[in-house]
């Protein structure tokens, strides 16, 4: 790992041990708030990206800061994604780590000119950093991957359905998933993506795209050479508004299902 990767990894460790994990199954009620329709925040996720905030400012003066919960107290934060900024998730599986379950995870991505640069993904329970650099490959506690297939017959997907609006989900269930072997989605892109790179699923499919869910794990997953892009093959910007995306370990797999969703009629409109 390089300077800046150590120092990142140093700050996700300490921000989690300070603020989140000492929260974990010890959340009392007032200390959990729906912020939007089944969309909760806890206390940790505000004191982690306060942390997260300040140390990545300290490492790169010259980054925008763009966190989940600032952008949901003030959308003008969203104004920084164009440039280059620190995109922050302080807790991804917010709704896992509210109900005392897993995964869950602390995201950070490094954005330029609305592309992905630098990618870190750490998971406090297991102490594991998965971390990737344009053009330089992903990683998993400094050892480096490579997206690999499960090898299933069909090819094992996961789909967050729960963001598809009714006609969306009816058309994936009749016409898409009878050909795919499900999993159950983690509730948890950041456990997604790497499930992805390490051959446990062969594709995921996204309909809502936020830049803190996926700007880290979609770095990831292109540089452990798998493909993570946008249903017609563009790649993911993290200041774009556009809905939908698929994640799969390979190109043919990509191919295949972006296929069978445009033969479909599938929109990411809804």
């Amino acid at each position: 790992m390089n300077t800046l990767d150590k120092q990142v990894l140093e700050l996700l460790r300490k921000t989690a041990r300070s603020v989140v994990m000492p929260r974990y199954r010890n959340l009392a009620p007032d200390e959990v708030i729906e912020k939007a329709e089944d969309d909760p925040v806890t206390i940790a996720d505000r004191e982690s990206e306060a942390m997260l905030s300040e140390g990545l400012s300290a490492l790169m003066p010259e980054a925008a800061i763009v966190g989940e919960e600032a952008a949901f107290a003030d959308p003008s934060v969203l104004d920084g994604l164009d440039r280059l900024c620190w995109i922050i998730d302080p807790i991804d599986g917010t709704k896992n780590f509210a109900s005392g379950e897993g995964p869950f995870a602390l995201m950070v991505a490094l954005a330029d000119s609305g592309l992905a640069q630098g990618s870190w993904i750490y998971d406090p329970v297991r102490d594991r950093l998965c971390h990737a650099r344009k053009g330089a490959g992903a990683f998993v506690d400094g050892e480096r991957v490579t997206a690999a297939e499960t090898g299933t017959k069909p090819p094992v997907l996961a789909a967050m359905t729960a963001y598809m609006a009714q006609s969306q989900r009816d058309l994936f269930n009749t016409a898409i998933a009878p050909h795919y072997t499900e999993a159950k989605a983690p509730r948890c892109a950041a456990e997604q993506y790497p499930l992805v790179a390490f051959g446990n699923h062969d594709l995921a499919l996204y309909q809502r795209t936020l830049s803190w869910d996926h700007a880290a794990g979609s770095l990831f997953l292109n540089e452990a050479g798998g493909v993570s892009a946008r249903l017609d093959g563009s790649p993911y910007r993290v200041d774009s508004k556009e809905k939908g995306m698929i994640g799969a370990a390979s190109q043919a797999l990509f191919d295949e299902l972006a296929k069978r969703l445009d033969n479909a009629g599938y929109s990411t409109a809804s």
